[in-house]
């Protein structure tokens, strides 16, 4: 989306032309320049006003209003065809065709809002619409998905759009961590806005920033979970409670620690393993290794192996608040 500052720039130069238009209209038409310049001005702020008050819209929206209006027009003119108000008086028959226009126009559009691409197939048989993707659809992204750097890997795979979002909400949040006098937040903001400009060149990506509306009364969640309702995209985020706050809105929230989660090897007991010890347990006895996703498993009596890789066998696993932790045994 374009920046608000040019939004703004198009504004006030449709409203200079509407007033100037005005003017020369009004000097020959009215005799008064002035008077045709102010309605002139008047129109031109009250289409920029009609716009404000329709930036909800979208364009996919628009079409379809469009198309439904188109079908409630023809209904009317063949529906009016039939001459069933002959018999009535010319202000009757005046009155009743707008009721009937306006009616199949209501209706026809209210239909055509409701319905998806693939239901206008039934109206039109011999056109398909492609149907989007998920790997086209844009995504919205939060601070933490910026600060992780794990984005651009996994736009690479293709499993995810090239196609983000960020929003302006954003961008200041990361601003403010670059000027924080805490030098650890300060380092991973700057970090962080180094990143954001790296993944700008890429030309593999699309970066677009959206100027969001300055609401000091709300969380960045809350306004990051709003515009991705507004703008009907998904939310990227490893924040557990905004996608809480995002899927209570009824906003498609993709969490990539649910993702790593999902991906992470089912290890049952009995299961045979070549694993590398690298630390120390908690008793004498035992020797800590990790696995690819982190996973700690404990070996019991495995201290003389410390540093090398041994061969153990999954005995048991206990659930616990960060996660399954892993007991082995030499085999």
């Amino acid at each position: 989306m374009p920046p608000q500052f040019t939004i703004n720039l198009l504004r006030a130069l449709f409203v200079t032309f509407a007033t100037c238009v005005g003017l020369m209209v009004g000097e020959q038409a009215f005799g008064s320049a002035f008077s045709g310049g102010a309605l002139g001005g008047i129109f031109g702020l009250g289409i920029v006003l009609g716009d404000r008050l329709l930036k909800g819209i979208s364009l996919r929206l628009f079409s379809s209003a469009t198309f439904g209006l188109f079908i409630g027009f023809i209904f009317a003119q063949l529906l009016l065809a039939s001459h069933f108000l002959r018999g009535s008086s010319e202000d009757a028959q005046w009155i009743a065709g707008l009721m009937v226009y306006a009616t199949c126009a209501y209706v026809g559009m209210m239909l055509a809002i409701r319905s998806s691409r693939d239901e206008f197939a039934l109206v039109v048989p011999y056109i398909r619409f492609r149907r989007a993707t998920v790997q086209d659809e844009p995504v919205l992204i939060d601070t933490n998905i910026i600060i992780d750097g794990q984005i651009v890997e996994l736009c690479a795979t293709g499993f995810l759009s090239s196609s983000l979002i960020v929003a302006r909400c954003v961008l200041d949040e990361l601003q403010r961590m670059a000027d924080s006098a805490d030098p650890l937040k300060r380092d991973r903001g700057r970090a962080a806005l180094l990143r954001l400009q790296q993944m700008q060149s890429n030309p593999a990506l699309s970066i677009t920033i959206h100027e969001t509306d300055s609401d000091g009364d709300l969380s960045v969640d809350t306004r990051l979970a709003n515009l991705a309702k507004l703008l009907d995209v998904r939310l990227l985020t490893n924040d557990g409670n905004l996608c809480s706050i995002a899927r209570l809105q009824g906003v498609t929230a993709l969490n990539i620690n649910e993702l790593t989660r999902a991906l992470r090897p089912t290890i049952a007991a009995g299961q045979h393993l070549e694993l590398a010890l690298v630390k120390e347990g908690r008793e004498p006895h035992q020797a800590v290794g990790y696995l690819a996703d982190g996973t700690m498993i404990i070996v019991n009596h495995a201290r003389a192996f410390l540093g090398k890789t041994a061969s153990i066998v999954i005995a048991s696993a206990h659930q616990t608040s960060a996660g399954r932790l892993f007991f082995a045994e030499l085999r």
